[in-house]
């Protein structure tokens, strides 16, 4: 496939605040005209929201990671064939809360699948369609638990050293693929992670120099952290 869009995915520890963060930067780039897609993965397609719902309740007994794993990267394929592929086309800046990433973490690192032959079969299943960059919300796993409270999923009922392992997975993946991983403290306060997001896509985009497009978009995510920037600024200082 020929990719014109951008692809930009967030990943991290359950508590970390992708989906947040993955609407924040949606909204700041739709309020400058800019095209954008937000999924959830799985979730943004029939089959992934069954899937999400057999598997968040334990509706479908006890899978064996290596069931799970293939669950979740079926119903990734549906999303990127039904969604990201045409939004790329079309030049869409395509956000996703989750993607390849988190099986390999969770079902991969945590769960004993063994991840370099769980990542080479995921890629493979979604034709190598893989995010321009990755974002990566690191926590600590209690502080994520802690703000998630009593209200926990099949997922996140998982014994403690489970999720130490999916975020130790993710640091490992972050360590190995630096060009397309950017990882943040997720401790910090919600607006000055967005703030964060922005400048980090902006520069990365600015270091790569692929093309004049990569450039200009780089420096539309420099404008759109300035302004954000101004406007925490303003807010703290109590201006407007």
């Amino acid at each position: 496939m020929s990719k014109t869009g951008l692809f930009i995915t967030f990943e991290g520890p359950e508590g970390s605040g992708k989906s947040t963060q993955a609407q924040l930067l949606s909204d700041s780039l739709r309020k400058v005209g800019t095209e954008t897609l937000l999924l959830q993965d799985p979730g943004s397609t029939k089959l992934g929201k069954q899937l999400r719902e057999w598997l968040l309740r334990g509706e479908i007994g006890n899978c064996t990671p290596m069931t799970e794993a293939f669950l979740f990267i079926a119903s990734r394929t549906a999303l990127v064939q039904e969604h990201i592929v045409p939004a790329m086309k079309k030049g869409a800046v395509v956000i996703c809360d989750r993607f390849h990433d988190s099986t390999v973490a969770y079902q991969g690192f945590a769960g004993g699948v063994d991840p370099k032959w769980l990542d080479k079969v995921g890629r493979m299943a979604i034709g190598n369609v893989m995010p321009d960059m990755t974002i990566v919300l690191d926590l600590p796993v209690t502080e994520g638990f802690n703000r998630i409270g009593a209200g926990r999923d099949n997922i996140e009922r998982r014994a403690l050293d489970f999720h130490k392992r999916v975020r130790q997975g993710y640091l490992d993946l972050a360590e190995s693929q630096k060009q397309r991983f950017i990882t943040i403290d997720a401790r910090l306060d919600v607006a000055d992670i967005h703030i964060e997001v922005l400048r980090r896509i902006s520069h990365k985009l600015m270091r790569s120099g692929n093309s004049v497009e990569a450039i200009s978009r780089g420096a539309m995510f420099r404008e759109l952290a300035k302004a954000s920037t101004n406007s925490r600024n303003s807010s703290a200082h109590g201006v407007g």
